[in-house]
């Protein structure tokens, strides 16, 4: 298969703290190994994740002018920029929950485009529109709607019937590519570690702290570690106090690459009303790290295969998880057959592996 020489555009909301932005930022540095012109339009000015190729910060036009002027001097700025530019496809990697704005969007910067569009979450209210007729009108004729998860595609396409539909998981990027981070305070001797947005909505942290409440991990200096920042950090810590646990539950903020401390967990764990894909439980995997992980919709069923890499329990289970929580640390047989079994496991979401399908839109095969 020849090597696709094209000019990419891909459109994120931003490249910070959060699991579709790193995937973005990892896509960048795909599409660059396959020799492609890439190029980042940025709506905010978040810029944490390392990327390949150019980046139009749009954000930080925003920050200084937030007026009516300044938003319809960027939109002059986004759209002069895809004329001018001439890009052979663009890859829409934002979410899209405003019908409206969307439709603007396509009519006035994405006309007589190749646009492909990435559905990063099961909750695909976030990219595709309730209404039937609405949908079909943004994403009826797009070039190719791509989703991070089978069970996304199944969910799309049992409802809207798109035809150009496909899914590619999230690559993910070795970490000798990434920025060193900052040190964090000194971890605990003995933890398992959930790091990702701290949104209790999404992320149902309280399960996890009432799981671990409910587990022997507490009775056995075993801690629980939560790295990131999100709005709901403040009433976490108060139920770890509230189910007197508080001395147990350490709280870091976000890092930029997490790995010197996912490396020191005894296992990641995620416990998600709903994902994408699940991108940390494969950071954690390329480590060497098992995974115990609630089986949300989507990406855990498709990442986990119990008792060879990690377990996946019931979701809204606090007992179940507090079980598995305890088997990881009891059950040394399993745990280092997880161990064993880790890295291998998330071979297929190789950049080398995933590049494939990528490269394969781009040839239009």
């Amino acid at each position: 298969m020849k090597r696709p020489n094209k000019k990419i555009a891909i459109i994120v909301s931003s490249l910070g703290r959060g699991g579709a932005q790193k995937a973005s930022a990892n896509l960048s540095i795909l599409m660059h190994q396959l020799n492609c012109d890439v190029h980042i339009i940025s709506l905010l000015n978040k810029i944490d994740f390392v990327y390949a190729g150019k980046l139009l910060n749009l954000g930080k036009l925003k920050d200084m002018d937030n007026s009516i002027f300044g938003k319809f001097k960027r939109f002059l700025i986004f759209h002069n920029y895809l004329k001018t530019e001439k890009f052979d496809f663009i890859i829409d990697s934002r979410s899209r929950p405003i019908f409206l704005k969307e439709f603007l969007i396509k009519v006035l910067l994405y006309y007589n485009q190749k646009v492909i569009y990435i559905v990063h979450s099961y909750f695909v209210k976030n990219y595709i529109p309730d209404n039937k007729f609405f949908a079909g009108l943004l994403y009826g004729k797009a070039y190719k709607i791509v989703t991070v998860s089978e069970q996304i595609k199944n969910l799309i396409d049992s409802k809207y019937k798109f035809e150009r539909l496909q899914t590619i998981h999230n690559c993910i990027v070795d970490s000798t590519t990434i920025m060193p981070s900052k040190q964090v305070q000194k971890l605990p001797r003995k933890f398992i570690l959930f790091f990702g947005r701290i949104n209790d909505t999404v992320k149902n942290i309280s399960l996890l702290i009432e799981s671990y409440a409910l587990s022997k991990l507490p009775t056995k200096d075993v801690h629980l570690v939560v790295l990131g920042d999100g709005p709901d950090t403040k009433k976490l810590k108060q139920k770890a106090q509230s189910l007197n646990i508080e001395t147990k539950v350490v709280f870091f903020p976000f890092q930029v690459d997490p790995t010197p401390i996912i490396k020191n967990a005894l296992y990641s764990v995620l416990t998600s009303r709903y994902e994408g894909f699940g991108m940390v439980l494969i950071e954690s995997l390329l480590l060497g790290i098992p995974v115990v992980s609630v089986d949300c919709k989507s990406g855990p069923g498709e990442i986990i295969k119990s008792e060879f890499n990690g377990l996946l329990v019931e979701n809204y289970n606090p007992i179940a998880l507090a079980n598995a929580f305890d088997r990881m640390v009891e059950d040394e047989k399993l745990y280092l057959n997880c161990c064993k079994n880790a890295s291998m496991s998330v071979e297929k979401f190789s950049v080398s592996n995933i590049s494939e399908a990528w490269e394969a839109i781009l040839n239009n095969e």
